[in-house]
């Protein structure tokens, strides 16, 4: 039986409706996470994809940019570095601010986490306004390294942040998407 791993994993997806405010549907990955076969479908589609791309590190955003991209480094042989919200990492850092619906945020790491000329793959679960993977991107290549790609499980075009990774420069790869229409 052949299985088309994409829709394996998007079907695998909760779509939670007026979450976390009326008239958002929230797509939790959770149910992924917890099947192993889903899981290890959505991995492998992710080392198969990256597998042969001579990549140094694996940048994971907070959060669930962690799990996706630790598992994802360790399939890889690669090691793995945090992009975490600001004021969560103990040693010296460097941040980047971000906007969002109201008001700013930031995500920073630390100045060490990257050597100059590093070719990283950014991961997280979902794109939605892009905001956090760019202010991502923009850090990774301020300490010197060369984002090869931005990756998540999930975009969701309808909110334009994918649109907007590629029109700052970023290759972006997504599993599926899911539009305000899908229920």
């Amino acid at each position: 039986m052949n299985i088309d791993p994409a829709n394996y994993v998007r079907n695998a997806i909760r779509s939670v409706a007026d979450w976390p405010k009326p008239g958002v549907t929230f797509r939790d990955i959770t149910p992924v996470l917890q099947d192993p076969r889903a899981f290890r479908v959505l991995i492998d589609m992710f080392v198969y994809r990256y597998m042969r791309q001579r990549l140094d590190l694996v940048a994971g955003v907070d959060a669930r940019g962690f799990i996706l991209g630790s598992v994802l480094a360790y399939e890889l042989n690669l090691g793995f570095v945090p992009v975490r919200k600001k004021g969560k990492l103990p040693f010296r850092t460097v941040a980047e601010e971000y906007s969002l619906e109201y008001g700013n945020a930031a995500v920073e790491m630390h100045t060490d986490a990257v050597r100059p000329g590093q070719r990283v793959l950014l991961i997280d679960d979902l794109i939605a306004t892009g905001g956090t993977m760019i202010a991502a991107s923009k850090l990774l290549q301020r300490l010197g390294a060369n984002v090869h790609e931005a990756a998540a499980i999930i975009e969701l075009p309808d909110l334009g942040g994918g649109q907007a990774m590629r029109d700052s420069g970023l290759e972006v790869y997504t599993v599926c998407t899911f539009t305000n229409s899908d229920p």
